[in-house]
């Protein structure tokens, strides 16, 4: 996993129910676990755009319903800060359900447009991308 050359505002605490933008058969998920994270007592984890989190899939196929999985969250309705100055955020929240750790991901094709510090963490996920903001 590389670093990310911004200022990340985590907006997806531990709990939270998001869309996936993939065709894997995931349409709902609900992050229970961010890779990595450490937190003091009382605060929830929450995970940002790029981070690898842990999901288990409310809705979707019947054979993907009540898994768990890994995913990277690609998109964040939390405005975060880019090292060039400028503050982004998008109209929803989504991730992308990957196979593995590695960040290789189970979809062949993603809806909507992706968070430029997502693709230079997973460079799986930038192969498969057609719109990078």
């Amino acid at each position: 996993m590389k670093s990310i050359s911004a200022v990340i505002t985590k907006g997806l605490p531990v709990g939270s129910r998001v869309e996936t933008c993939d065709n894997s058969g995931a349409k709902v998920v609900k992050i229970f676990s961010v890779k990595g994270h450490k937190t003091v007592k009382g605060q929830l984890p929450a995970g940002g755009v790029g981070d690898l989190v842990k999901v288990s899939i409310i809705k979707g196929r019947p054979d993907m319903r009540k898994t768990v999985q890994w995913a990277v969250i690609v998109r964040q309705k939390k405005e975060y800060k880019r090292i060039n100055g400028t503050r982004i955020k998008f109209e929803d929240n989504s991730v992308v359900i990957v196979k593995d750790e590695k960040g290789n991901p189970k979809g062949t094709i993603f809806k909507g447009p992706i968070a430029k510090e997502a693709c230079e963490r997973w460079p799986g996920i930038s192969k498969v991308a057609s719109i990078i903001v």
